[in-house]
């Protein structure tokens, strides 16, 4: 499985957010210049978030962007499923039931199961909390 830079983004986006809660919006332009990402790119970024509840967009001159829930509240699995979709290692766990007419043989079933889960044990267990804690705990914050 390979994360794309839309989930890459996507996570640094809700990461320096997190960061900048102060109660203050988030401006988008801001959070492209302290991450070196093209404003255009955050955007349809953010976009995808505001649809699925996770930040709210206001509007005007003095607009921006603040996140819905507080950052415990977040995985990092959330957030990759709204930029990449399934996590799932394979197309026949993808699914809440799988439909492969080899299932029931499948020798490399086991392996793949055993993947999915040690991938959602991870991104299903980290929150935006621990990354904050973590970027915080860095001694190059790398700008943020």
């Amino acid at each position: 499985m390979k994360i794309s830079t839309k989930g890459r983004y996507a996570l640094r986006l809700m990461l320096d957010m997190a960061l900048h809660n102060n109660g203050d919006l988030v401006r988008i332009k801001d959070v492209a210049a302290r991450q070196d990402i093209s404003d255009k790119y955050l955007e349809q970024i953010i976009s995808a978030l505001n649809k699925a509840g996770y930040v709210k967009s206001v509007r005007g001159p003095q607009g921006g962007y603040r996140l819905t829930k507080d950052p415990e509240e977040y995985t990092v699995g959330m957030i990759l499923r709204i930029t990449e979709g399934s996590l799932a290692p394979v197309a026949c766990l993808e699914g809440d039931v799988n439909e492969c007419t080899r299932n029931a043989g499948c020798a490399t079933l086991l392996l793949w199961k055993k993947l999915d889960e040690a991938i959602k044990g991870v991104v299903d267990t980290v929150t935006i909390a621990d990354l904050v804690r973590w970027q915080e705990s860095t001694t190059d914050n790398y700008n943020i």
